[in-house]
Protein backbone atom coordinates (compact mmCIF):
# COMPACT_ATOMS: atom_id res chain seq x y z
CA UNK A 1 0.00 0.00 0.00
CA UNK A 2 3.11 2.39 0.66
CA UNK A 3 3.80 2.19 -2.90
CA UNK A 4 0.65 2.78 -4.15
CA UNK A 5 0.29 6.18 -1.90
CA UNK A 6 3.77 7.16 -3.32
CA UNK A 7 2.96 6.62 -6.32
CA UNK A 8 -0.27 8.85 -5.81
CA UNK A 9 1.59 11.68 -3.95
CA UNK A 10 4.09 11.96 -6.88
CA UNK A 11 1.05 12.83 -9.63
CA UNK A 12 -0.04 8.97 -10.32
CA UNK A 13 3.26 7.65 -10.97
CA UNK A 14 2.64 4.81 -13.03
CA UNK A 15 5.77 2.76 -11.57
CA UNK A 16 5.07 3.44 -8.34
CA UNK A 17 1.42 2.32 -8.39
CA UNK A 18 2.29 -0.84 -10.68
CA UNK A 19 4.38 -1.98 -8.06
CA UNK A 20 2.37 -1.15 -5.24
CA UNK A 21 -0.08 -3.81 -7.07
CA UNK A 22 2.20 -6.63 -7.83
CA UNK A 23 3.90 -6.44 -3.94
CA UNK A 24 -0.17 -6.36 -2.82
CA UNK A 25 -1.02 -9.54 -4.87
CA UNK A 26 2.45 -10.83 -3.65
CA UNK A 27 1.81 -10.14 0.07
CA UNK A 28 -1.80 -12.15 0.05
CA UNK A 29 -0.45 -14.86 -1.77
CA UNK A 30 2.08 -15.53 0.76
CA UNK A 31 -0.29 -14.63 3.62
CA UNK A 32 -3.23 -16.91 2.53
CA UNK A 33 -1.37 -19.05 0.20
CA UNK A 34 -0.73 -18.94 -3.53
CA UNK A 35 -3.99 -21.61 -4.50
CA UNK A 36 -6.11 -20.00 -1.62
CA UNK A 37 -5.45 -16.76 -3.56
CA UNK A 38 -6.02 -18.11 -6.88
CA UNK A 39 -9.53 -19.68 -5.24
CA UNK A 40 -10.74 -16.55 -3.68
CA UNK A 41 -10.57 -14.14 -6.55
CA UNK A 42 -11.86 -17.00 -8.88
CA UNK A 43 -15.19 -17.36 -6.26
CA UNK A 44 -18.01 -16.66 -8.56
CA UNK A 45 -19.17 -14.12 -5.80
CA UNK A 46 -15.98 -12.63 -5.86
CA UNK A 47 -15.63 -12.63 -9.82
CA UNK A 48 -17.09 -8.72 -11.18
CA UNK A 49 -14.53 -7.52 -7.96
CA UNK A 50 -11.81 -9.50 -9.47
CA UNK A 51 -12.54 -8.16 -12.75
CA UNK A 52 -12.14 -4.83 -11.78
CA UNK A 53 -9.41 -4.91 -9.32
CA UNK A 54 -7.65 -6.43 -12.02
CA UNK A 55 -8.98 -4.59 -14.94
CA UNK A 56 -7.77 -1.75 -13.05
CA UNK A 57 -4.10 -3.22 -12.64
CA UNK A 58 -3.75 -3.25 -16.37
CA UNK A 59 -5.57 0.31 -16.90
CA UNK A 60 -2.58 1.73 -14.87
CA UNK A 61 0.21 -0.49 -16.71
CA UNK A 62 -1.42 1.07 -19.88
CA UNK A 63 -0.59 4.43 -18.42
CA UNK A 64 -3.97 5.86 -17.05
CA UNK A 65 -3.77 5.80 -13.59
CA UNK A 66 -6.64 7.68 -12.18
CA UNK A 67 -8.94 5.44 -14.23
CA UNK A 68 -7.00 2.51 -12.93
CA UNK A 69 -7.09 3.41 -9.19
CA UNK A 70 -10.23 4.54 -9.88
CA UNK A 71 -11.32 0.62 -10.73
CA UNK A 72 -8.76 -1.23 -8.17
CA UNK A 73 -10.65 0.92 -5.12
CA UNK A 74 -13.97 -0.07 -6.48
CA UNK A 75 -12.71 -4.01 -7.38
CA UNK A 76 -10.89 -3.75 -3.72
CA UNK A 77 -14.24 -2.63 -1.96
CA UNK A 78 -16.34 -5.71 -3.78
CA UNK A 79 -13.72 -7.87 -3.17
CA UNK A 80 -13.60 -7.11 0.66
CA UNK A 81 -16.46 -5.45 1.75
CA UNK A 82 -17.91 -8.72 3.58
CA UNK A 83 -14.36 -8.25 5.46
CA UNK A 84 -15.29 -4.60 6.59
CA UNK A 85 -17.81 -5.55 9.97
CA UNK A 86 -14.75 -7.81 11.35
CA UNK A 87 -11.85 -5.11 10.50
CA UNK A 88 -14.64 -2.70 12.34
CA UNK A 89 -15.62 -4.62 15.27
CA UNK A 90 -11.75 -5.19 15.90
CA UNK A 91 -10.79 -1.47 15.43
CA UNK A 92 -13.68 -0.50 18.27
CA UNK A 93 -11.60 -2.24 20.66
CA UNK A 94 -8.26 -0.86 20.03
CA UNK A 95 -7.57 1.92 22.60
CA UNK A 96 -7.05 5.40 20.61
CA UNK A 97 -9.53 3.89 18.23
CA UNK A 98 -11.93 2.53 20.03
CA UNK A 99 -12.76 6.48 21.42
CA UNK A 100 -12.21 8.00 17.90
CA UNK A 101 -15.15 5.35 16.60
CA UNK A 102 -17.34 6.20 19.83
CA UNK A 103 -17.67 10.24 18.45
CA UNK A 104 -21.38 10.37 17.67
CA UNK A 105 -21.03 10.87 14.46
CA UNK A 106 -18.44 8.28 13.45
CA UNK A 107 -21.11 5.89 15.53
CA UNK A 108 -23.91 6.13 13.84
CA UNK A 109 -22.50 5.88 10.15
CA UNK A 110 -20.18 2.93 11.89
CA UNK A 111 -23.14 1.06 13.34
CA UNK A 112 -24.75 0.76 9.47
CA UNK A 113 -21.77 -1.47 8.55
CA UNK A 114 -20.96 -3.36 11.84
CA UNK A 115 -23.63 -2.99 14.62
CA UNK A 116 -22.64 -2.90 18.12
CA UNK A 117 -22.34 -6.26 19.72
CA UNK A 118 -19.04 -7.65 19.32
CA UNK A 119 -16.84 -10.03 17.31
CA UNK A 120 -18.59 -12.78 15.68
CA UNK A 121 -18.68 -15.95 18.00
CA UNK A 122 -18.32 -19.80 17.01
CA UNK A 123 -19.41 -22.91 18.97
CA UNK A 124 -16.02 -24.42 19.36
CA UNK A 125 -15.25 -25.80 22.75
CA UNK A 126 -12.01 -27.16 24.51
Amino acid sequence: MMFTILGMLMLFDRGLIAMGNLLFIAGLATTIGFQSMITFFMKRKNRRGSIFYLGGCAFVLYGWSVVGLLLESYGFFLLFCEFFPTMLQFARRVPILGRLLDAPILKQIFNRVAPMGGLPTTNFEV
